[in-house]
């Protein structure tokens, strides 16, 4: 039988922040973006802060209503990443598959070893606390998602165990939306249903499941029931980049087109410079539009052919917007991503509509542009219309960029 553990570092960046800065340690602390510049919400926090209810996600100004003495630092991901890789250093020691989800959780399987999962748990935990300084919580399961329930059961400084024979007892009676990849929408649909814990799901007809939530039915049932066999990857191993994006809170709210047309193009540049550095082209843009409100949606156009070029990105996220905003509020953030990636040297049909020579010259300036930008950073070279709004557009993704979770498929 398979042994998987799943850790999480408790409160993992706000810890590190501690470490750094041992006399905020015995304060409530958060990890937060920069309030002045609209990106003030909250990434992390600590134990003592948890107590007073503050959330992740939330704006800055909210938590420190519920806790006026919070302590707010800014995030340094560098010393992070340094921790995460401290972390895999260890999990190495007992095992070579190690499979990262985001930079403080990771699953290994330590199925050949000769200790039991829970022994390998326990030390793994000690060791954490006594070389590192900070904590973690881990579960131990027979699979994935029971590991991953697992670690978030019991925090902080914890282990778990789920196993065959206790796991209708602990998971079946925890809340649906305890599950990994039930989000707020699913919840939702699943709670009209009359399905309100993991048990409810895992009893839930198959056929019924299929009927309302498609191929997705049948992931919520494995999931549920524990029939997951998923395996976790080695640790050189590393999965396929299936989407690239970027997303922004813009310093003042978006009044017209041409407020969005300035932050997409930042964006656009972005994704463009990081999917070429990938050696891909997208055949798929999607934007992600909130307004002031806090009301969001996303569209997605297919490309008639798979490209790399920023101006082409950036023309078709502006018609997707056009399509479908018709400014009854203003907007407070943007997001464009591109997805179905192919390696750029894929053969594409060719169509006698569009000027492929227009479009390699294009290519060419893109990645003329690529080299100035980064020996020079992001500022060097810049659109006139840019220089509209100098303030607005003065935010550069690429360089203060963004740690993306890793998905789970």
């Amino acid at each position: 039988m398979r042994t998987i553990l799943h850790s999480d570092c408790n409160g993992f960046y706000a810890s590190v922040e501690c470490l750094y800065n041992p006399d905020i340690r015995d304060k409530p602390v958060a990890v937060g973006g920069d309030a002045e510049k609209r990106h003030g919400i909250i990434l992390a926090k600590n134990e003592i802060a948890k107590a007073y209810h503050i959330k992740t996600g939330e704006a800055i100004w909210q938590a420190r209503q519920k806790c006026p003495h919070l302590v707010v630092v800014r995030p340094h991901f560098e010393r992070y990443m340094r921790f995460s890789r401290l972390c895999r250093r260890i999990y190495s020691d007992y095992t070579d598959r190690i499979e990262n989800f985001g930079l403080d959780e990771a699953w290994l399987d330590v199925s050949g070893n000769d200790a039991d999962g829970e022994s390998i748990a326990q030390e793994i935990r000690e060791r954490v606390k006594a070389e590192l300084g900070i904590t973690v919580s881990i579960g131990v399961s027979f699979n994935k998602i029971f590991a991953k329930l697992g670690s978030d059961y019991k925090k902080p400084d914890a282990v778990t165990v789920i196993s065959k024979e206790n796991y209708r007892d602990i998971v079946w009676s925890l809340p649906v939306e305890d599950l990994l990849y039930v989000g707020r929408s699913t919840k939702k649909k699943l709670n009209r249903l009359g399905v309100n814990t993991i048990g409810e799901l895992a009893a839930f007809p198959l056929p019924a499941l299929r009927s309302n939530f498609g191929k997705w039915g049948d992931i919520l049932h494995t999931f549920s029931n524990g029939y997951d066999a998923s395996p976790v990857m080695y640790a050189d191993e590393s999965s396929a980049i299936k989407s690239i994006g970027n997303s922004t809170t813009a310093i003042r709210d978006l009044e017209s087109d041409e407020d969005v047309k300035m932050i997409f193009m930042v964006l656009c540049d972005s994704v463009c410079r990081r999917l070429r550095e990938q050696g891909a082209k997208a055949g798929l843009v999607a934007i992600y539009v909130r307004d002031k409100e806090l009301l969001s949606f996303t569209r997605q156009h297919k490309l008639s052919s798979p490209t790399d070029i920023t101006e082409e990105i950036l023309d078709t996220a502006m018609e997707l917007f056009r399509a479908n905003y018709g400014w009854e509020k203003a907007i407070r953030s943007v997001g464009v991503s591109v997805g179905e990636l192919l390696p750029a040297g894929s053969p594409v049909q060719l169509t006698l509509l569009c000027d492929e020579h227009r479009r390699e010259r294009q290519e060419r300036l893109d990645r003329s542009l690529d080299m100035l930008k980064h020996r020079f950073g992001s500022f060097c070279v810049r659109q006139a219309t840019l220089m509209k709004d100098p303030a607005l557009s003065a935010f550069s993704p690429k360089e203060e960029h963004v740690i993306h979770p890793v998905g789970y498929f």
